[in-house]
């Protein structure tokens, strides 16, 4: 007869394992290497903790993964805080993650040099896109907790530099959940503030690293890269350096600092207004000395003291050149004349008309041409004959050649 056999089930079996293992492992740290990451759609991350030649899977729920400041890579050295846990569907145990931390560097340190990389690589911390601060800004806005010593610091310093300009205070959460989003929307509200702001300071006082990190999320530093205002970026005390800081166009130490460097000294403006008004006097005091001294050089010259006498002599001048050309055309004439005199007598030398006042006379033929040869004409031509006075016509009777 067989002895009867107590037998457990499988799920029993795994539950008394899980009970024992997850009661003898309290929460501890645990130091790996992170491998095989898997990053399905529901926000959980999978992966595998190895050192010394074992391994353990490893489990991080959406919850813990979304607070994380750092993205997990392939080989990276972790320091990570969680629970030994026992997954009853396969049997297995693995390491639910709470909290993880880079080995060797802060988490939020690796975070920061990450998305430091990734923005600089798109360009948003390039020179070439920072923009120059009005030097006499009208409207400034400060983002910061209105109850907070940045906003304290800021008005103290700019009511002791300037006091001609208006300061609109925009409040926001600086620290702790929800401060990023508060930031996000309070340069979005700035954007759209009528009249429009000349200058936006995003500030607060110094603190940890953890304090400032809303300075640091992707969102915040985004929105002040694209901020249509020229920005200041106050966050933290000198050795504070946000990423804020380096989108900004203008990185400011402090609070008090980011007031004296965007408003204008009040002291030396005035005393650049006395400098100016004094050589505005003295250019004015010697530009009426040379107008006064042209206007007696003018009073000093004969057409201001004697115009008449300029106009007299002018007079004098006219009838000069008028007597002188009467005199000119007079002469012209007269040499004209004589010489006229004297081609006319030439002419009439020339003029058959004086050989036949001598009792000469020309006879023409019927062209009206003279008759120079007998042979021209023949009996019986009609010829005309003119004399000194008057003329006559015959008719040829006969002609008779020359020997």
């Amino acid at each position: 007869m067989q002895p009867t056999r107590n037998a457990i089930s499988v799920a029993e079996l795994t539950g008394h394992i899980k009970a024992v293992l997850e009661q003898t492992f309290p929460s501890l740290w645990v130091s790996a290497e992170i491998s095989d990451i898997v990053r399905p759609r529901s926000g959980h991350l999978y992966f595998t903790l190895k050192g010394d030649g074992s391994q353990i899977r490893g489990v991080m729920w959406r919850t813990a993964a979304t607070r994380r400041k750092h993205e997990l890579v392939e080989g990276q050295e972790v320091l990570c805080f969680g629970d030994v846990e026992v997954y009853p569907p396969r049997g297995t145990y693995q390491f639910v993650v709470r909290k993880m931390e880079p080995r060797g560097v802060g988490a939020l340190q690796l975070a920061f040099e990450q998305l430091q990389a990734k923005l600089n690589g798109e360009g948003l911390f390039a020179a070439e896109r920072k923009r120059p601060i009005p030097s006499l800004p009208r409207r400034i806005g400060i983002i910061t907790s209105p109850s907070g010593a940045a906003v304290r610091d800021f008005l103290k310093a700019s009511s002791n530099r300037y006091r001609g300009s208006e300061i609109v205070i925009i409040p926001s959460l600086v620290q702790g959940e929800g401060a990023a989003k508060s930031l996000v929307h309070a340069i979005g509200l700035a954007q759209r503030l009528v009249p429009k702001l000349d200058v936006l300071v995003v500030s607060r006082g110094g603190g940890s690293i953890e304090d400032l990190w809303c300075f640091n999320e992707e969102p915040v530093v985004r929105a002040v890269a694209a901020s249509s205002i020229p920005t200041v970026s106050a966050v933290g005390h000198e050795i504070d350096v946000t990423l804020c800081d380096l989108a900004a166009d203008l990185r400011a130490l402090t609070p008090t600092d980011a007031a004296t460097r965007v408003l204008p000294d009040a002291r030396l403006m005035r005393s650049e207004i006395s400098d100016l008004r004094h050589r505005l006097h003295q250019a004015i005091r010697q530009t009426i000395s040379r107008r006064q001294f042209a206007v007696s050089s003018l009073k000093e010259r004969p057409i201001l003291r004697k115009p008449m006498e300029i106009i007299q002599m002018r007079w004098r001048i006219l009838d000069e050149l008028d007597g002188r050309a009467r005199r000119a055309v007079i002469g012209n004439l007269d040499r004209s004349r004589a010489k006229t005199a004297e081609m006319a007598a030439a002419l009439s030398a020339l003029s058959p008309l004086s050989v036949l006042s001598r009792g000469y006379s020309v006879t023409l033929n019927a062209n009206q041409k003279p008759i120079t040869n007998a042979e021209e004409i023949a009996e019986g031509d009609v010829i005309e004959t003119r004399l000194n006075r008057g003329r006559f016509k015959a008719i040829v009777s006969e002609t008779i050649p020359s020997d």
